[in-house]
């Protein structure tokens, strides 16, 4: 029998006997080439769920022997996807990103470099404390067991990751070095606790922070109504890193632009300072009161005005020291215009002076708009507003400015050191002087940023590493003494404040300074601190001394490509950016900016259906759809249909598993990203898995196949054989060159490469006979089409590469025959004597046609060559030109190329011209 043959195969067995059961037929069964040495034709869905069986495994193999080891003759390239929540199922969302990354590791491999792609678990959060609480289970209990069988849906994706390098945020050889980091942050000033009014969320009873609520006032996660409350937090001095945050955006070009705009909108301008005002209880300094203003004009403090809403109004302790009229008042502010003396005075950080306090509820103090500002810095020479304020209430104050209102032309005075200076040069002066005596206040910073809230008050996070002692306050756990473990907790069945509390053997501990009785911090932190640096715990992930190691971390950061959702595109980048700043101040990386490039992905969207009376959304088996309009089942009322981020509520999500039986991993890997760029929201549509691409290669490779291994001469030098050859040439080099280029640009445009990949296989199908049986052209084309679809369709092109391999006649010698797909080199497009020209007939684009490169410059020559051409007689044969434009120096595609345009006269300007006669 022959190696290989293009038909349907069918082993059949001989009849057995046995004792019982007399004669059985074994099963008609259908095999693939790699099990048989015969080729199936066709690639049907049974020959799909063979080939995905049978190479599944091979492939994983293949992954697992990927695991990085530096090599010092390969450039390195680092891939990363944001790591997921282990929330218990992958989503089409998933799908998306992780088929991404994998395409682009496979790719820069293929390129000869040595990628690192690794992945992890984002594991500790609300969501799985809550599904927890709901199943009487312990937190750990539940996310170990969906981090178990989400690995086992990525591994069925066959994605590259480097899974020997695998974190897990919630694991304690993780969560230490988070601990660790947060104490120097701790011990260089950046972590401290204050009593703060703060966003409550009452449905996953949590504070949340800034960032976390949204423009309505919701949480970001429960959709609840955030409330005020009082309450003692742990903060993170993001502050203090705004304006080299802001700076540093110049240096990443490679970022869009859009997230670049974002993240420096939110910031702020950071030309401004804090100021700590020590506040005047008595004939005591109690407390301290920041104030952000324009710091040149800091000398002309007269007065402070706190809103009706500052926290210092919350706290008993400050109301107690003002009188019991004053507090009266304050109880029954209104909406009416008022303003209260306090009859308490703050000390100016920079003169000594006395500055009375008020409370206003003045629109001309505080805007609508500026909630988040909470006081004011009363400078008569600031507004014209703050001057009448202190007018009206008989405050003396001195002018430190003279001028037109101009920063470069005004002039500061009665300023000490800084009176005579340009207002410009003053404020960066005084910014200047504030950051050299940082008892001042803090300067550089913006108005609109606030430092990071990071205490959550529920249980399943990272345990803030801070032991409170009566004698010595808030203390650090040791480094030698961390992890601070989680401990288990008895009972699992409801929420409240700090659930840590109810582990008292846990809680009651020795203060590490002075031996005392002390407790530990019940608060656990924010999740986005485990996110804010788990990018260079890949890089080390096994060390047990430290979080990383300088050198290795050094070698492999910053990340080269970023891959993530664009709900993220501003809060954990921002984290992770302060986080990275903060370590490389503390010499631990040597780059300050963690990535380099980043392609945020757009949504995957499903179609929605909701009741417009009601708002309720259905199911699609709830939706009459047999009318020009899908309307309820139940009522017949017209609904609400749009496209909208899936999700269960919604009823619009899809079930990878569901798709992956019917369809292949082949399929879905490849219609998340055929239709529309990474960047863009995609609509999904089941459909686009029922296309016939991958079959049409198939069907190559099989033509390839039995013409390649039919007997007899084949070399048929013909001048359309030629021409083919040409034609196969210079599409193949367009499509490396446009491929290649996508893979590499900032918008990392898959979409296009699918297309390209599409054409290049439309192209070798028109091939005849005599090319596929001779042509070392053909088979280099067909070779790189098949190792170009491999990073998206791994199963099948593995499948392909080996029955293209095993042909008896081989022309090509540029891959290596005995390895699988994807150890192939990538191709690279061959160098040519052919250019394609292109061809317009009154700026229409009619095709192109394979010239000689020893003819470029010659105009008269090329256009003979076309008039020749097919395209040439279908398109300029009886028809009048009247003018024919060149350019030598246009591109194709990525290639250089050639364009000739003919202008020829139409019926309509026949007419024209005989009208004008």
């Amino acid at each position: 029998m022959a190696q290989l043959g293009v038909r349907r195969h069918l082993i059949s067995g001989l009849p057995s006997r046995t004792q019982s059961h007399g004669y059985i037929w074994r099963k008609l069964v259908r095999c693939i080439y790699s099990k048989t040495g015969i080729w199936e034709d066709e690639y049907n869905a049974s020959t799909r769920q063979e080939v995905e069986t049978y190479w599944k495994e091979k492939i994983h193999k293949y992954n697992e022997s990927l695991a990085y080891k530096p090599q010092d003759n390969k450039e390195k390239y680092y891939v990363l996807s944001m790591f997921p929540y282990p929330s218990g199922k992958l989503h089409m969302g998933h799908v998306r990103v992780y088929t991404i990354s994998d395409a682009v590791a496979h790719f820069h491999r293929m390129n000869g470099k040595q990628v690192l792609h690794p992945i992890g678990w984002d594991a500790f959060g609300l969501p799985a404390e809550n599904a927890a609480i709901e199943r009487g289970l312990q937190a750990d209990e539940w996310t170990y067991s969906n981090i178990d069988y989400m690995r086992k849906q990525l591994k069925e994706l066959s994605m590259c990751f480097n899974w020997e390098r695998e974190v897990t945020t919630c694991s304690p050889d993780y969560y230490r070095w988070t601990q660790y980091l947060f104490v120097k942050m701790f011990k260089a000033g950046l972590a401290y606790q204050k009593e703060a009014l703060v966003n409550w969320d009452p449905v996953d009873q949590t504070v949340l922070a800034n960032e976390q609520v949204d423009e309505n006032g919701c949480s970001w996660r429960s959709g609840a109504k955030v409330e005020k409350r009082l309450l003692k937090q742990w903060f993170l001095k993001q502050q203090h890193y705004n304006k080299a945050l802001v700076e540093s955006l110049e240096d990443l070009p490679d970022w869009p632009s859009g997230v670049k705009t974002m993240q420096a909108a939110w910031i702020g301008d950071c030309d401004g300072c804090t100021f700590n005002f020590k506040l005047q209880l008595g004939i005591e300094y109690k407390s301290l009161i920041k104030l952000h203003n324009t710091p040149e004009l800091i000398y002309g403090a007269a007065y402070i005005v706190l809103a009706p809403y500052h926290t210092l109004l919350s706290k008993t302790e400050f109301m107690q020291c003002l009188s019991e009229e004053v507090r009266n008042r304050i109880q029954k502010l209104d909406k009416t215009t008022q303003d209260i003396d306090l009859g308490i005075c703050a000390l100016h950080p920079l003169t000594n002076q006395l500055l009375p306090i008020y409370v206003s509820n003045s629109p001309s103090i505080f805007n609508e708009d500026e909630t988040h500002i909470e006081c004011r810095l009363g400078i008569p020479s600031a507004s014209k507003e703050l001057a009448e304020f202190a007018v009206h209430h008989g405050i003396d104050f001195v002018p430190v400015l003279v001028g037109e209102e101009d920063l470069d032309s005004d002039v500061l005075i009665n300023s000490k050191q800084f009176s005579g200076l340009a207002r410009i040069k003053g404020r960066v002066a005084v910014l200047d002087y504030v950051k050299d005596n940082n008892s001042l206040g803090e300067a550089w910073t913006s108005p609109r940023q606030h430092d990071w809230l990071v205490s959550r008050q529920r249980y399943w996070g990272t345990p803030l590493p801070i032991i409170h002692c009566e004698k010595c306050k808030a203390v650090p756990v040791p480094e030698s003494d961390l992890p601070v473990i989680l401990p288990k907790l008895k009972s699992v069945s409801g929420k409240g404040i700090s659930p840590l509390l109810q582990a008292t053997d846990w809680l009651n501990v020795k203060c590490p300074q002075c031996g005392g009785d002390a407790k530990r911090e019940t608060d656990t932190m924010d999740t986005f601190v485990d996110s804010a640096w788990y990018f260079l715990r890949y890089t080390d992930p096994h060390n047990e001394t430290e979080p990383f190691v300088k050198d290795k971390a050094d070698s492999l950061m910053p990340v080269d490509m970023y891959v993530g959702g664009q709900e993220h595109a501003l809060l954990h980048l921002l984290y992770a950016r302060f986080f990275n700043h903060f370590i490389h101040d503390q010499k631990m990386v040597s780059h300050k900016e963690p990535f380099k490039r980043l392609l945020v992905q757009g949504l995957v969207k499903g179609q929605s259906y909701k009741v417009a009376s009601t708002g309720q959304y259905l199911a699609p088996h709830q939706v009459d759809f047999s009318g020009d309009e899908p309307v309820a089942k139940e009522t017949g009322e017209k609904l609400i249909v749009q496209w909208e981020k899936m999700s269960k509520s919604k009823h619009n999500g899809v079930n990878p598993e569901e798709l992956l039986a019917k369809y292949g991993t082949d399929a879905i890997r490849i219609a998340v990203l055929k239709n529309v760029p990474p960047r863009q929201d995609m609509l999904w549509d089941e459909q686009d898995l029922g296309g016939d691409w991958i079959p049409n290669v198939w069907k190559l490779v099989s033509r390839f196949i039995k013409l390649r291994n039919e007997l007899g001469n084949t070399n048929k030098q013909t001048e359309d054989v030629e021409r083919q050859e040409d034609e196969i040439k210079i599409k193949c080099n367009e499509t490396i060159n446009m491929i290649t280029e996508s893979y590499q640009s900032r918008n990392t445009t898959l979409n296009l490469v699918i297309n390209n990949l599409i054409g290049l296989a439309n192209r070798l199908a028109k091939a005849s006979d005599h090319i596929i049986k001779s042509s070392t052209t053909y088979e280099r084309a067909l070779c790189s089409l098949v190792i170009m679809v491999a990073p998206f369709a791994p199963h099948v092109t593995s499948e392909m590469w080996k029955g293209i391999a095993g042909v008896s006649n081989h022309v090509a010698a540029d891959f290596d025959l005995e390895k699988d797909v994807l150890e192939q080199q990538w191709p690279q497009a061959i160098e040519s004597d052919l250019f394609p020209l292109i061809i317009k007939v009154n700026n229409n684009n009619i095709g192109k046609i394979p010239v000689p490169l020893q003819h470029r410059q010659n105009q008269d020559t090329l256009q003979d060559l076309v008039m020749k051409s097919a395209i040439g007689r279908e398109h300029l044969n009886n028809v009048q030109i009247r003018k024919v434009i060149y350019n030598p120096s246009a591109k194709f595609k990525g290639s250089t190329a050639a364009l000739m345009n003919f202008v020829v006269e139409t019926d309509k300007q026949k007419v024209k011209k005989k009208s004008n006669d």
